[in-house]
């Protein structure tokens, strides 16, 4: 499969009239702040970025103000972007960078991937970017512009594809304005080529795009081959005292790691169970108060069916600082809520019961 002659040069001369040159991160370009906008943007957009990027950096500055926080004020910066673990690997990797890199950032492809939660693709855009050496990416804009530009059959996650198209995107990165041609097939695929409503019409390399040529831009990238998500129920039980709200303290580990949410319980138990299932599992001495409507959240491996229910309960001091499988419980007030890095349909329960704002 044979690159297409010129096409960064077209791709430079595009960017130089229509990138995007205002975003946060393009200002006062450190490793440290086109790092963090790099792991942010993971299966993120740039639209939803934006905001959180800049609140995240007010709070932590530098690296070293990164690495100094506690994970909890790490979490709650990052509360509704998703994904958690990414916060808490720029956490440890801030930590391990200052420790024992004395704050500086690699400059090494081997070096930057050592790191914990940095693949090839994000250490090529830091590398490209800040430290302006030549080294591709592919994410996913990337990886539509180039399966429509060679008509490339597919799903791009698996390993055949993916070295295909690390072949293309490696041949096409030049030598010269590699951080501008870094950020130009990002803009690319974000602003033009993009999923739905390619602007075809518009694009510099209509009479190039083998996918074009045959019809079937829509079908390009292919996507992945469908599979039906499971199905998970769970009680999430909103155990109350004195308005005090009692919450899990999750471990670092799994889904939701370090952030605060609702105590869980499997949905086998009825309705008419909870009592003793909390007095057994969570030596919460409850009286059901409510049961309030549920609600749906999708993650990337299963449909979650929260059954929400409200439960006067107490539980004595010894017992809310002990942990359940790393678990940790606790008693927060309703105004302090905003200070805690909740997860996001968590969030909203809140705020539609009307103890956030």
């Amino acid at each position: 499969m044979k690159p297409k002659p010129r096409f960064s040069e077209t791709l430079l001369t595009w960017f130089d009239d229509n990138g995007r040159k205002d975003l946060p991160w393009q200002k006062n370009k450190t490793a440290y702040r086109v790092w963090v906008s790099e792991i942010m943007l993971q299966q993120t957009q740039v639209s939803s970025v934006i905001e959180y990027y800049q609140r995240f950096m007010t709070r932590f500055p530098t690296m070293q103000d990164l690495a100094a926080a506690p994970i909890d004020d790490v979490l709650s910066n990052w509360a509704g972007l998703g994904y958690y673990a990414r916060a808490r690997n720029l956490h440890k990797s801030a930590t391990i960078l200052c420790e024992e890199f004395n704050g500086v950032f690699p400059t090494s492809l081997t070096g930057i991937t050592a790191l914990p939660g940095i693949g090839r693709s994000t250490a090529g855009a830091i590398l490209s970017i800040v430290f302006k050496n030549s080294h591709a990416i592919l994410d996913g804009n990337v990886k539509r512009v180039l399966t429509r530009l060679h008509n490339i059959d597919g799903w791009p996650g698996t390993s055949a594809i993916e070295k295909k198209l690390w072949h293309l995107a490696e041949a096409y990165t030049p030598n010269e304005r590699c951080d501008d041609y870094t950020q130009a097939i990002m803009d690319f695929g974000a602003t033009l080529c993009t999923r739905a409503k390619p602007q075809c019409p518009k694009c510099p390399f209509s009479k190039q795009c083998e996918s074009l040529k045959a019809g079937n831009i829509a079908q390009r990238p292919q996507s992945k081959p469908r599979v039906s998500k499971p199905v998970k129920e769970l009680w999430f039980v909103d155990v109350r005292n004195d308005s005090n709200i009692l919450l899990e303290k999750r471990p670092l580990a799994g889904i939701w790691g370090g952030l605060y949410s609702l105590i869980e319980l499997d949905r086998a138990y009825g309705f008419d169970e909870l009592e003793d299932a909390l007095l057994k599992e969570y030596k919460i001495k409850a009286n059901l108060v409510e049961l309030y409507n549920s609600f749906e959240h999708i993650f990337s491996h299963y449909k979650l069916i929260a059954h929400v229910v409200r439960v006067d309960g107490s539980i004595d001091s010894k017992t809310s600082s002990e942990t359940k499988e790393g678990m940790q419980f606790q008693w927060h007030s309703p105004r302090n809520l905003n200070q805690l890095g909740l997860p996001a349909p968590i969030k909203k329960y809140f705020a539609r019961e009307h103890e956030l704002p």
